[in-house]
């Protein structure tokens, strides 16, 4: 399996079978919400290999009118500052528009976790005319800056296509620093290792890609989680306990002051609410208890008590740490 070209990675180490017997995740606790991340349907037009969504082509659930609406009126109520719609490609959903219209009117922060291809997809040809209108800071993963892979990782002829993405983006005044549109790039590793140094990375991906006449912002780096089609491609090739153990020897204490839970809550496309995104993919409610839908949420009853958490956690305080916004400590 390929590994980005130049830096390294912490490599996996095979230790004695533990068959699973992982040690308890450490007790976290909610703080106030800043982030209601809303995942509006699982299609996509691509089926990555890393995917903890299992998105893809064939998957129709998709959040309707009623449930977009019931997040507009939360957002007001609760003062939420940050509005962070992801999928599948979220812009496939017939209501995304009027979401992200709807929400900057209100004057929140939106975030769109655009996969750049969507962008070639039929009837998105103004896609990003529409997103730089509204002022939406993007999110865009490319796992690397090389098309050998990419393309493994996401599929055939995918570099090529998120490249002109950027480059349409790029066009529209996004990752030019004097226009204040804000386009971030995700990494995420080729396998079960964890993201070299953020720092020199971001410069190596800035260098590559400008000699393809690409701009960004900032690069992220994720880590894998160790769930859903990832976790099946591991089981696959015997590799989930080597990895598994990667994580919790690499696990950071000092990581768990910043992770995304302790201010963020995801819903699912039905509207049902979670600790994470990770956590609603493995249909883990929040806090622990019964599932809760986001018209019974009251926010003040669960600021200050504990998020629901499992093995898979590890994957957000390992090494640097690892969260929707990027390494928790470059």
């Amino acid at each position: 399996m390929p590994n980005h070209p130049t830096l390294g990675f912490q490599t996996v180490r095979v230790p004695p079978e533990c068959h699973g017997a992982w040690p308890e995740f450490p007790v976290v606790k909610r703080r106030k919400l800043e982030t209601l991340q809303v995942n509006v349907g699982y299609r996509c037009n691509q089926s990555c290999t890393h995917c903890h969504v299992d998105a893809g082509p064939k998957r129709d659930e998709m959040m309707d009118l009623e449930t977009v609406d019931l997040i507009l009126k939360f957002l007001q109520k609760e003062a939420i500052a940050t509005l962070d719609v992801t999928g599948g490609a979220p812009e496939l959903n017939p209501h995304f528009r009027y979401l992200v219209s709807e929400a900057r009117s209100a004057k929140v922060h939106v975030i769109d976790r655009c996969n750049l291809t969507v962008l070639e997809e039929p009837g998105q040809a103004d896609l990003a005319e529409f997103l730089a209108a509204q002022g939406v800071h993007i999110i865009s993963s490319l796992p690397c800056y090389t098309p050998e892979n990419v393309d493994h990782q996401r599929g055939k002829g995918v570099f090529s296509s998120s490249i002109r993405g950027l480059q349409n983006l790029n066009s529209t005044g996004y990752g030019v620093d004097e226009t204040g549109l804000i386009l971030d790039l995700v990494f995420n590793p080729i396998g079960p290792q964890l993201s070299p140094d953020p720092v020199a990375l971001e410069a190596e991906y800035k260098r590559e890609l400008a000699s393809l006449n690409v701009t960004f912002n900032r690069l992220l780096t994720l880590t894998n989680m160790p769930i859903k089609r990832f976790r099946h491609e591991l089981t696959r090739t015997g590799q989930l306990d080597s990895y598994m153990s990667l994580l919790f020897e690499a696990h950071a204490p000092a990581n768990l002051d910043r992770v995304m839970c302790r201010s963020l809550i995801s819903v699912d496309w039905r509207g049902f609410v979670y600790d994470c995104d990770f956590n609603q993919m493995l249909g883990l409610p929040l806090g622990g208890e019964t599932k809760t839908h986001l018209r019974d949420l009251e926010v003040a009853s669960v600021t200050g008590r504990s998020i629901n958490v499992e093995s898979h956690c590890f994957g957000c305080t390992a090494g640097r740490g690892s969260g929707c916004s990027g390494a928790l400590n470059a």
